[in-house]
């Protein structure tokens, strides 16, 4: 039988007194560029968006219609710079209601781009029905078909239809198919599924390749109330008639109740296997070999892995058994049923005498599938054991995970003073390892009922501890670097829930309470936090006054040379509309790298890129008199390139702990808001430059580092750092999934280190067809000496080492993924439930070390012999070459 709900919840649309709300997302495909032709007949289409380099500053306008008249005044997005791609990303609220739709609404939407000084173009238009063929309220996410240079036709026959009106077009079979499946009329096999959909999302990503048209992907809500899920279905209020379901012949599976109904005999077992008497029968319950086997692969399952109702009570029986295995613990904890009193209080006395965890699966119990206070504070417990380097390992997603954590117990936090005792010194960052461990102890005795605290129990002595956001504030208060990322980690939060909140909900916001809380944290701290909170302060000062200096050289009319001299002398002097001076101000630590004091912005060296946002290259003059160098870009989210930049150096990191230097290079972006930010600056230059330039990589090194009698006439170091840094980036960019790699955005140095920038693309997204696993080009290749040179040899086993040792911390990956599933980054955005998936399924986790290696060693291979990655990097240099 069919896997169909049992019931039907749905709303009438007469009865939602609620404006109706939709979310324009991406907008795939090219545009033709206007012919010679074109140009001789119209020269103001030079400074039109399509003649632009990349991707122009196009907007979406939306508007309701029935029977061709508009039922609202149209709506259009917000002002938005584009990179690599357009993706708005944005919610908008129409101005009409649910109850106010007739029938037959109908969506109109155009995309418009810039044409001159005052006038818009239209990109192209299309429409699409607010209600289905039976009468209920669409829903999820449609890519909608844009036909080219021409406004949205709401006309009943409309001639810009957003679903192709063919039977036999592909992409809206599987759309009637994949509809289907949701709405559980068809069986549904996990593992066949994931293939299905995965090649689905194939044929679709080639079809729109294929198409001469553009695809703008919209979302329609869901409707939620109550934890349940409504669709909406038109009803006419004091209408003669509803509309009526119809079936159109198609077979519905309709359930036996029976089978939905709880099954009596099942419920009470599992509640005599699990009450409170057979605690003592179990305590004493050691497992056979073969259990046991069973236990330990279940330990070994990825934090991903649902476990089955048999594997769930196998490991409930032998919980006693298992409380000495740490990694035990969140297995255990899944198994538990939180709805149940009996199960709680036990699951939280085993929880006290459980072996502690370590930090690193810690950060599993702060996902948003655990959501009982007092685990999620046992959790912080064990986070307090991290010292302040690798708290901020961690940090990004611990302050992603604040979203999951109780809203009411954050804004209580809002007139209290983090705690200052003795036993929180662990808190404060200030310990040694030794007092840590013995703090540890003594919290787990406490708690333990050793103390005086006995007669309390087990949740109330959970419930007592540190919160999340109170950990954080207190760890940060007292650590300069802390301190700097979390405050920033939070105004990007601030003002990305500003830009997308909902009409009064700004002061409300969850992460301008905790701002709110580390501001009032820092006042009575003392002396030295109430300088953190001062520095703070002028950072963000220096960062407005930044922004608004971009802002002016933008807008500054001429070319990129003009643009320069305007940067340039408003460095020199600045408005005092800037409130700062940037040629000579009080040292600062850089946000982007506080370790860094600065003093001043170096005028002269001041330039901008070639690129459409003309991203700034700034030198600072630090303390010590040297010269610290960034690039601060305004106009584009740089938060995706900051979470990738940070899972590298977390992944460089955990190699260096097994003695593996792959000579990577994680530079540092912080974003300051969700459209600007900092990057660091590495000299450097793009491998398609030395190729131009050189001829060969080898021939570069050889300029930069000759070595007579070496091997290539290269220094033997300068070899050895290509070759490591190579082997590490293949590895790193293929369990990220990066996209859109080409010789451009591969970057190398004159003593050999090569590393990737511009990661636009990620989670297997990638805009050119059939990329390979790897970007491993025959250059590359040759530079190491060929594919039978002993280098290559050395390149392919350091590729299997950096592999295998990924994989045994592919838990840690997940979990910190996991916390980032609502994250506003795009390429997360877009499939935010399949997010940790794509990232699991890189690590192959179902395989043995040995076969791990195969896999490898064919994805090495196989990217090595791409003959379509050759041909799209030609293509790419043809392309930039004529935009010269």
């Amino acid at each position: 039988m069919a896997n169909v709900p049992d019931r039907l919840c749905y709303v009438y649309s007469c009865d939602l007194d609620v404006n109706v709300e939709i979310k324009i997302g991406t907008l795939e495909g090219h545009r033709e560029r206007p012919s010679y032709k074109d140009f001789l007949n119209d020269p103001t289409l030079k400074f039109s968006g399509v003649y632009c380099d990349g991707c122009s500053d196009l907007y979406v306008t939306c508007q309701v219609f029935s029977d061709s008249r508009s039922l609202s005044l149209p709506v259009q997005t917000s002002f938005k710079s584009f990179t690599t791609r357009w993706n708005w990303n944005e919610w908008l609220k129409l101005p009409v209601k649910y109850s106010d739709l007739p029938r037959n609404a109908m969506l109109a939407l155009t995309v418009w781009d810039l044409y001159g000084t005052n006038k818009s173009v239209p990109v192209g238009g299309t429409v699409i029905n607010l209600f289905g063929k039976r009468g209920t309220f669409r829903q999820g996410m449609h890519d909608l078909q844009v036909w080219p240079n021409v406004v949205a036709d709401p006309c009943p026959q409309s001639t810009t239809p957003g679903k192709s009106k063919d039977k036999n077009d592909q992409m809206s079979r599987l759309l009637k198919l994949s509809k289907k499946y949701r709405d559980g009329h068809m069986v549904k096999v996990d593992w066949l599924d994931r293939l299905t959909f995965r090649e689905i999302e194939m044929i679709n990503e080639k079809q729109k390749r294929d198409s001469n048209f553009m695809y703008l992907m919209i979302e329609f809500p869901n409707i939620h109330f109550d934890n349940t899920e409504f669709t909406v279905v038109y009803f006419e209020k004091n209408g003669d008639k509803s509309y009526q379901f119809r079936t159109y012949a198609e077979i519905v599976n309709v359930p036996d109740h029976e089978i939905m109904l709880e099954n009596v005999v099942e419920s009470k077992h599992h509640k005599l296997v699990r009450s409170l008497r057979r605690g003592p029968t179990d305590r004493d319950m050691k497992p056979d070999a073969k259990t046991r086997d069973q236990l330990n692969a279940i330990c070994s399952y990825p934090s991903t892995k649902a476990l089955t109702s048999e594997e769930q009570d196998l490991v409930w029986k032998f919980r006693f058994y298992l409380t000495n295995q740490k990694k035990a613990l969140t297995k255990f904890l899944k198994c538990v049923n939180w709805s149940l009193p009996q199960e709680v209080k036990q699951a939280l006395e085993l929880l006290l005498k459980w072996s502690p965890m370590d930090v690193e699966d810690a950060l599993e119990l702060l996902t948003p599938a655990f959501t009982h206070p007092a685990v999620r504070k046992y959790a912080v417990s064990r986070l307090a054991q991290a010292d302040d380097e690798d708290l901020l390992l961690y940090l990004l997603q611990l302050v992603q995970a604040l979203k999951y954590e109780d809203y009411e117990e954050i804004k209580k936090g809002l007139d209290t003073s983090p705690p200052r005792t003795e036993s929180s010194n662990v808190m404060e960052g200030t310990v040694t390892d030794r007092e840590r461990s013995q703090s540890i102890d003594s919290f787990l005795d406490a708690l333990g009922g050793t103390s005086s605290r006995q007669d309390e129990s087990p949740e109330n002595r959970l419930e007592k501890e540190m919160d999340l956001a109170t950990f954080l504030i207190s760890r940060a208060r007292n650590n300069n670097k802390l301190a700097n990322y979390f405050y920033w980690y939070l105004s990007v939060e601030v003002s990305d829930q500003a830009s997308t909140a909902k009409e009064g909900e700004t002061e409300n916001s969850m992460y301008l309470y905790v701002m709110k809380r580390f501001s009032h944290a820092l006042i009575k701290g003392g002396n030295e936090c109430r300088l953190r909170r001062s520095m703070l302060a002028r950072q963000s000062v220096f960062i407005e006054g930044l922004v608004s200096l971009v802002k002016m050289v933008a807008r500054e009319g001429g070319n990129r040379k003009k643009k320069i001299e305007k940067l340039q002398s408003l460095l020199r002097d600045p408005l005092d509309a800037f409130k700062f001076n940037f040629a000579d101000f009080e040292p600062l630590p850089l946000p982007l790298d506080p370790d860094v004091t600065v003093r001043a912005i170096i005028p002269e060296r001041a330039t901008l890129f070639k690129s459409a946002l003309m991203p700034c290259r700034l030198s600072f003059r630090t303390s010590e008199e040297s010269e610290y160098v960034t690039i601060f870009k305004h106009g584009d989210d740089p938060r995706q390139d900051q979470l990738i930049l940070q899972i590298i150096s977390l992944m460089d990191k955990l190699l260096k702990r097994e003695n593996l230097d792959l000579k990577l290079t994680p530079y540092k972006v912080l974003a300051t808001s969700n459209k600007n930010g900092f990057v660091q600056y590495i000299d450097s230059v793009p491998v398609a430059e030395v190729l131009d330039a050189e001829g060969s990589i080898q021939n570069y090194f050889r300029k930069h580092a000759p070595a007579e009698g070496a091997a290539y006439g290269i220094q033997q170091e300068v070899m050895d750092n290509y070759v490591k840094s190579c082997a590490g980036y293949c590895v790193v960019t293929y369990l990220l999934g990066v996209g859109d790699r080409h010789l451009d955005n591969l970057l190398l140095t004159k003593t050999g280190r090569l590393f990737h920038i511009d990661f636009g693309y990620i989670l297997g997204r990638d805009p050119k067809p059939l990329p390979p696993p790897m970007k491993l080009s025959k250059e590359m290749v040759e530079a190491m000496g060929g594919t039978n040179s002993d280098h290559f040899n050395d390149f392919k086993i350091l590729c299997y080492t950096a592999f295998l040792h990924l994989r045994r911390s592919a838990n840690l990956i997940l979990n910190l993924f996991s916390l980032l599933v609502d994250a506003n980054i795009p390429d997360i955005a877009l499939e935010p439930d399949k997010t940790v998936k794509k990232v699991q399924d890189k690590f192959v986790l179902h395989l043995t070390d040995e076969e791990a290696v195969h896999y490898m060693q064919n994805l090495i291979e196989v990217s090595v012999s791409a003959m379509m990655a050759a041909f799209v990097e030609q293509l790419h240099k043809m392309a930039q070459y004529w935009r010269k």
